[in-house]
């Protein structure tokens, strides 16, 4: 059985959009480098691996944009682990039309019944600062050959065999929140889906 796609959707740009079943999840989060701001549990459970294999910029504020990015799909998944979208950790890394992009997700995964099982890997990560210092662009690669759908009602994982379906290329427009704790949020999220570059 296939696992399910769901709607990759931001409110500027759709990539790909599927109302129905057809291959996987999209794609998410592991232990979080940072556990910012203040209070908000990123924690999944042990059958929740989110990898992210990337190395971290020089620049200081690509750098926190990076981790960031990364603790915003860890709140997706905490998201689809306790059911909710109104979760902390959905809503601390994630504002606009990124909070859109988390919410539809966590919905679609609520909506069908599923949690996650497996390990998402993050990789091949590339960040780019805009010119007034107020955004950064995160772009990188994702492998959900691993990852799958679990329905929770019988517990029965949602296996596929490996295919171009599996890879993902994602870019996230990161913002700086004007707090003290110095937090990024994602306020766009793009997904090109069967991403051959990924592979």
């Amino acid at each position: 059985m296939k696992r399910h796609t769901f709607p990759l959707v931001t409110a500027t740009l759709l990539l790909t959009a599927c109302a129905a079943p057809a291959d996987k999840p999209a794609t998410p989060s592991a232990s979080p480098t940072r556990t910012k701001p203040d209070a908000v549990d990123l924690f999944l459970p042990t059958d929740m691996n989110l990898v992210f294999d990337w190395e971290q910029p020089k620049d200081d504020s690509e750098a926190a944009a990076m981790d960031d990015a990364a603790n915003f799909f860890r709140g997706i998944y905490r998201g689809v682990d306790k059911r909710t979208t109104k979760d902390a950790a959905v809503t601390a890394y994630a504002t606009g039309d990124g909070l859109n992009y988390a919410n539809t997700q966590i919905n679609a995964w609520i909506d069908g019944g599923w949690t996650a099982t497996g390990t998402l890997r993050h990789y091949d990560a590339t960040t780019r600062s805009a010119a007034n210092g107020t955004s950064v662009e995160v772009a990188f690669c994702a492998d959900s050959g691993e990852f799958y759908g679990k329905e929770i009602r019988t517990g029965k994982v949602l296996r596929t065999e490996p295919g171009i379906e599996d890879f993902d290329h994602y870019k996230v427009i990161m913002v700086k929140y004007p707090t003290s704790d110095g937090t990024w949020r994602a306020s766009k999220v793009f997904v090109e889906t069967k991403a051959a570059k990924c592979r």
